[in-house]
């Protein structure tokens, strides 16, 4: 029986994940984010150890059979400074901070020159206000002193586990974005040098063996309430975990992880950056030296439709209904959600994308308006999906597809069959799945592949969506168009 840990981005959890896949004792915590001027989004590492140490010991108070392992998952991106003894030196900054959105955009002028399309074509990873590339260059014009006491610059995942094992090191799917060469698991100081921040290179810590396995020290056994020397098998990051935990594997599979942000992935063997890709997105190393991740992780998702169900003073479980209300298409109503302020990273990078609405009239409803948002946010989960190369089997998790109106609004604009684990914590799973195989013990995937529900898309449906997502991407085409010229 392994301890699962998921540190998202405001909510931490934990289960109990059986050698069959199935979870037990399942806990969960918040943890701040601390908002500010400017775009800030910070957290407090105390703060999230703390909502760590809470979920870990009362799954680990529950477990009636020893636990043979701790697997960590945990949200990518964003910038998690710390010393040599796992002290932060400053706030962490959140994947969502849009304070480098400015740096960011001038990193963008300059069409095949610009400084983004050199650094995608020298690693794949695409450039935004809230990963490593960005934030790094905004502390290093804001706060070069905070960058001088670092011994490292990393993630959430290996902060955590820099306080449960006094080790140093990175998981190579969260290091991969945006300076890793992911076949060579090496960064390019060419990329580092292009964003201006090659000085800071020595704060980047090599990646760890795909196979590393660490232990808990005495702080770290203290914390969780387990025995010191207990094994720690840390990443892959939150999105690739929930891959494997929904059961993707294979090149050309893909997973829509549909959260507070919309995931797109697609498993490949190949890594050529092919002349007509845009610089977003990534590629991703995964535990097979041979397999890559790539990703596309829009910035749309359910934050977008949460706050539109605030403005009409209506709850998550009415969106069922809404959508039944309207019809495919939304009687006209259409919507580009691009709602946060920092804009998009997937498929592609503007940090001056911004939602709208078109074709509203006083004959309209909420149920029509929200439904247009919901389309455009599954319209953009496929336009990543085809930029991905996705031609495969298609599962699908996350908040949105508890909805089963929803999901079924994935399949309906997709065409084709879209898988759903019974199992609801799949990051856990899959963070789970991937420890087993590093203490030399894997699971039978094809047996946990078995635990899922098939759902088929409506053929009428399909046709009608089809032109209205037609439509979603001529009226992209313009906004971008807009965008630039502003």
């Amino acid at each position: 029986m392994i301890l699962g840990i998921d540190i998202g981005t405001s909510v931490t959890k934990a289960a109990l994940i059986d050698r069959d896949g199935t979870s037990h004792h399942h806990a969960s915590t918040s943890s701040a984010l601390i908002k500010g001027p400017d775009g800030q989004v910070e957290q407090d590492l105390d703060d999230v150890m703390d909502s760590v140490a809470r979920v870990a010991r009362e799954v680990v108070h529950a477990a009636s059979d020893p636990i043979d392992a701790v697997a960590i998952t945990a949200q990518g991106d964003g910038l998690w400074l710390r010393d040599a003894e796992g002290r932060a030196v400053r706030n962490p900054m959140s994947w969502m901070d849009a304070r480098a959105s400015s740096i960011v955009a001038r990193w963008g002028e300059g069409g095949a020159n610009s400084v983004t399309e050199r650094v995608f074509r020298l690693t794949g990873s695409g450039v935004f206000p809230g990963s490593h590339a960005g934030l790094l260059a905004w502390l290093s014009q804001h706060e070069p002193e905070s960058l001088e006491k670092a011994a490292v610059s990393g993630y959430c995942a290996d902060a955590v586990l820099q306080r449960l094992t006094g080790e140093i090191t990175v998981d190579a799917s969260d290091a991969s974005l945006p300076f890793l060469n992911v076949t060579t698991r090496e960064y390019v100081t060419e990329a580092l040098e292009l964003c201006g921040i090659a000085q800071w290179q020595h704060l980047l810590p090599a990646p760890a063996a795909v196979d590393k396995v660490f232990t808990l020290d005495a702080a770290g056994a203290e914390l969780l309430g387990l025995p010191a020397g207990t094994p720690v098998s840390s990443g892959p990051y939150d999105l690739q975990a929930c891959s494997f935990g929904a059961g993707t594997e294979h090149a050309g599979d893909g997973t829509v992880i549909i959260g507070t942000t919309l995931a797109c992935q697609v498993f490949t063997r190949d890594t050529t950056i092919r002349p007509e890709f845009e610089p977003a997105g990534m590629w991703l190393c995964t535990p097979d030296p041979h397999l890559y991740l790539r990703v596309m992780p829009s910035m749309v998702g359910t934050a977008g439709i949460d706050w539109m169900l605030s403005m009409f003073q209506l709850e998550p479980s009415d969106l069922t209904g809404l959508l039944e209300q309207s019809p495919p298409g939304a009687n006209g109503v259409r919507a580009l959600s691009f709602l946060s302020p920092a804009g998009e990273r997937a498929p592609f990078v503007d940090p001056l994308a911004r939602g709208q609405f078109t074709g509203l009239t006083i004959a309209n409803t909420r149920a029509e308006v929200v439904r247009a948002l919901c389309e455009s946010v599954v319209f953009a989960a496929r336009h990543c999906l085809e930029v991905l190369g996705f031609d495969g089997e298609l599962s699908a998790s996350g908040g949105g597809v508890r909805s089963t109106a929803w999901a079924q609004l994935l399949a309906d604009t997709m065409g084709t069959p879209i898988w759903i684990p019974h199992e609801a914590q799949v990051g856990i799973r899959g963070a789970a799945q991937v420890a087993w195989k590093r203490l030399g013990t894997p699971v039978d995937t094809d047996a946990w592949r078995q635990q899922r529900t098939r759902l088929d898309p409506n053929p009428d449906a399909h046709a009608a969506l089809n032109a209205v997502y037609r439509e979603y991407l001529a009226e992209l085409g313009a906004a971008r168009a807009r965008w630039n010229n502003a």
